[in-house]
């Protein structure tokens, strides 16, 4: 008789970190590393996974024979065909399948079967929507063209107006004068740092954004209220219905709450992670769902 697959690989791979977690008879190993993003950095970001995989299994006990056997999940930014599906995979332990993030965030948020809006907003962004087990979505095509909302974009926003403000086309905030400073003071500087700039360095200055937000600083008022108006925009297009839930996921997720509120909307906490979503898909795969 078959024995039944008992170890389960799940792994988060965004613009800011990447996690794995092992699943082996209710023992769980996990670890963590560096930026995964395969677009903008395809063998650093394969480099990162491995370190996260290799730590998850060290916490696990698991030596590299026994990980081979493991069916795995990897949801990762960046993996937009198939063929790179396939690339990834192929340098991955055990059978493992791999999407782009948006699957498993999905599943994370609502678990197996639930339906309802998930509003994913971290280094970049997504909005997606369940429905009788069909998914759809919008966005999440990569800062270059998408990723409205999220950390990423709100950073590269946020220089491009700091540079209206030096050149008189907009008022100067606290905002617009903090960034200029940590840029180094001159508007070449900013420019010279975009030209090398990915997602999570974009990403990295969302925190001061959202102190400014708190603080009521004009700049940061606006860029949010475009990023909620996107959102709004990206829940109409999915068609989304009011008696269906929205989960507010990311980093920046839940910033974006005051602004979408409204009476006839219901929001509700995101069940999992990105990560247990990997994980439920992959013990899905292997029929432990």
């Amino acid at each position: 008789m078959k024995q039944a697959v008992s170890l389960y690989l799940g792994i988060d791979g965004g613009g800011t970190g990447c996690r794995a977690a092992i699943w082996r008879d209710g023992v769980v190993g996990q670890g963590a590393a560096g930026p995964a993003n395969l677009t903008s950095d395809f063998e650093g970001g394969m480099a990162n996974l491995r370190s996260a995989i290799t730590a998850a299994a060290q916490s696990a006990g698991l030596g590299a024979a026994e990980l081979e056997q493991a069916i795995g999940h990897a949801g990762l930014a960046g993996v937009q065909t198939d063929d790179m599906a396939r690339k990834v995979a192929g340098q991955l332990p055990g059978r493992c399948c791999v999407t782009e993030d948006r699957d498993i965030a999905i599943a994370g948020a609502l678990g197996a079967e639930g339906d309802g809006a998930v509003l994913a907003i971290g280094t970049g962004s997504f909005v997606g929507l369940r429905r009788g087990g069909t998914i759809r979505a919008v966005g999440g095509w990569g800062l270059q063209l998408s990723d409205q909302a999220s950390g990423g974009w709100l950073g590269r926003a946020a220089l491009a107006a700091t540079l209206e403000a030096v050149d008189g086309m907009r008022d100067r905030t606290a905002l617009s004068e903090a960034l200029l400073a940590r840029m180094g003071g001159t508007p070449q500087e900013i420019v010279g740092y975009a030209a090398s700039a990915r997602p999570a360095d974009y990403g990295a200055l969302a925190p001061v954004l959202v102190q400014a937000l708190e603080a009521g600083d004009p700049l940061a008022r606006d860029l949010f209220a475009r990023g909620a108006g996107w959102l709004d925009r990206a829940l109409a297009a999915l068609g989304h219905r009011l008696e269906e839930p929205i989960c507010l996921t990311g980093g920046l997720g839940p910033r974006y709450r005051a602004l979408l509120d409204r009476p006839d909307r219901r929001f509700v906490a995101p069940l999992g992670t990105p990560l247990d979503g990997a994980l439920i898909l992959a013990r899905a795969a292997g029929g432990r769902a």
